[in-house]
């Protein structure tokens, strides 16, 4: 891909959109000219491997492409970040089952596996998207810090010291709003009677 280095004037999302809708190449070399940092640091967030990490980008490249047309994405970000989260994913359980080493997801999913998992709810069968629905109704109502701290943890599988250092507070600040969203979490899935 081209270097970012140069001086260049991003193009709007709309306009990279419209490039991929004309069959245009250079809607790739823009979106990476763009994105590509934001999308190789979402891969290597979830692999901690510079190559997986460079494989995976390119194989969003090609998802994004294969993808517009048909699709017209409203938000374009959330669109390509949700294509380079499936690819990592599914880079990190090709790894994984090769027994590599665990990545910044692990640790982020386990955080949650202990508390929203329960004996009570083995039994109870529910619908991913049920699921999805209330947890993004929850986090729609936290206030911004703690948006942002839930996303960049269990969305961009940022580690604690790098959302820290983000906010530019304390690790143990970054610890106790984790505790204070998981547990608002529990209250607000238990309200509506969603268990996984």
């Amino acid at each position: 891909m081209r270097d970012r280095s140069s001086a260049h004037r991003f193009l709007s999302d709309d306009a990279i959109v419209e490039l991929y809708w004309q069959r245009n190449e250079k809607a790739v070399s823009e979106t990476d000219i763009k994105y590509g940092r934001f999308l190789f640091r979402i891969a290597y967030n979830i692999l901690h491997d510079r190559a997986d990490s460079e494989e995976c980008q390119n194989d969003t490249y090609l998802g994004i492409w294969n993808a517009i047309p048909p699709a017209r994405p409203k938000v374009f970000p959330a669109f390509i970040t949700q294509i380079m989260r499936r690819v990592a994913i599914n880079r990190y359980k090709k790894n994984a089952s090769q027994k590599r080493v665990p990545s910044e997801l692990t640790v982020s999913l386990e955080d949650y596996e202990n508390q929203l998992i329960s004996n009570d709810s083995v039994d109870q069968a529910l619908s991913v998207e049920t699921i999805g629905r209330s947890i993004n109704d929850f986090v729609r109502k936290l206030p911004d810090r703690q948006r942002y701290i839930f996303i960049a943890r269990y969305y961009y599988a940022e580690s604690v010291e790098k959302i820290a250092s983000d906010l530019e507070t304390a690790l143990a600040t970054v610890y106790r709003d984790l505790h204070a969203i998981k547990q608002g979490l529990l209250i607000e899935l238990g309200e509506n009677e969603v268990k996984l």
